[in-house]
């Protein structure tokens, strides 16, 4: 039996907003010493009206997050990523998801032009963790953290953001994948879910890699 064990320096933390990536990620990083990176959502001036009046504030939005996710990367470029490890709550690469979901055609036209110009120079992660869960528990998860300006996200939001995000990693080459099907998984208050997923982070990963607990099935 192999005991092999690897250490990414860079890994990134994915899926639906709900899911608990940013906990997650925030575990991680305590529990391999790493640096975390979080995605600057609440200094977006565009957030709350975007929840509001989604159509009018999509493209103004996604901007924003484009812009401040290329300049905390550009920061990450100029650092030694193997000085320390790194532990991020978002992959760069998925802003193209919220653009196809809430963009109107005109404005992905338009976004479509800008985003390829600006991604030439990305740092990649060595590893990318999706935390999958169903639109029931997505919905379960986001009422209990009750943010005031994600009240009014209802289930076909939650429904077509799930579609997208399983197709775009359905379709995810670029580095190795482990896709972590969580709706029976409570990171924060069971401690052995945490430490069995460690388990599975810290083995060689080729391609894409799934992991269920007992009686779960993965969507993708």
């Amino acid at each position: 039996m192999s005991h092999e064990t690897y250490e990414p320096n860079y890994i990134a933390v994915e899926g639906v907003i709900g899911v608990g990536k940013t906990s997650f990620a925030g575990m991680l990083a305590e529990a391999l010493e790493a640096e975390q990176i979080n995605d600057e959502i609440f200094s977006n001036p565009f957030l709350v009206d975007f929840y509001k009046h989604r159509k009018r504030y999509a493209f103004s939005c996604q901007l924003f997050f484009l812009l401040s996710r290329y300049q905390q990367q550009q920061q990450l470029q100029t650092r030694d990523l193997f000085a320390r490890r790194i532990i991020a709550d978002y992959l760069y690469a998925r802003d193209s998801i919220f653009a196809s979901v809430n963009l109107s055609d005109r404005e992905l036209a338009l976004y479509n032009r800008i985003a390829p110009v600006l991604a030439g120079d990305i740092p990649r992660p060595d590893l990318v963790i999706y935390l999958q869960a169903s639109t029931p528990v997505l919905l379960q998860r986001i009422r209990k953290r009750n943010l005031p300006f994600e009240k009014s996200v209802d289930s076909d939001y939650i429904e077509n953001l799930n579609k997208a995000y399983d197709y775009f990693f359905f379709n995810y080459q670029e580095t190795p994948l482990l896709v972590v099907r969580t709706d029976n998984i409570d990171f924060v208050n069971t401690p052995s879910h945490f430490d069995d997923l460690l388990t599975q982070i810290n083995k060689p990963i080729a391609g894409k890699k799934y992991y269920s607990p007992a009686g779960d099935l993965a969507a993708i």
